[in-house]
């Protein structure tokens, strides 16, 4: 075999491997723009079951938002008749952005108290506030 033939080798085995590589690398991430300011959440009736000595609160939540929003969070607290607090769940975080006219289903779980007599949901996210309005059924996206 000459040297012409073994460089004509190499280059073939270059180009197969990167043409290998160009297929196998990963789409490239779309960036979003977070909203910044208050956002805006419509939340279905939430279901709260007792599971052990939790009370488990379940709930579908849409962001109908103008944007998306990032660091979503939600917390849930239990007072007692005279007002103070008695328990409440840790907080409920969403890992990705939350994207306007999606739905997800939010899980909060309370370690459960006889005193326990009224709750408060608190929602938020890292660049404001949310406004939640509780529907009965999710509006249609237009």
């Amino acid at each position: 075999m000459g040297r012409r033939e073994i460089v004509v080798g190499i280059i073939g085995v270059l180009l197969l491997a990167s043409v290998s590589a160009a297929q196998t690398a990963a789409p490239p991430t779309k960036f979003v723009t977070p909203l910044k300011g208050q956002g805006h959440i419509e939340v279905l009736a939430p279901q709260s079951s007792q599971q052990g000595n939790l009370l488990v609160t379940k709930m579908k939540v849409k962001n109908v938002s103008s944007g998306p929003l990032v660091g979503f969070k939600a917390e849930e607290y239990w007072y007692n008749a005279k007002g103070e607090t008695v328990s409440g769940s840790p907080v409920f975080r969403l890992p990705k952005p939350f994207m306007p006219g999606e739905v997800i289903e939010v899980t909060l779980r309370s370690p459960k108290e006889p005193t326990m007599n009224r709750t408060l949901r608190t929602f938020g996210h890292q660049n404001g506030s949310i406004k939640a309005t509780q529907v009965a059924k999710f509006k249609a996206d237009s």
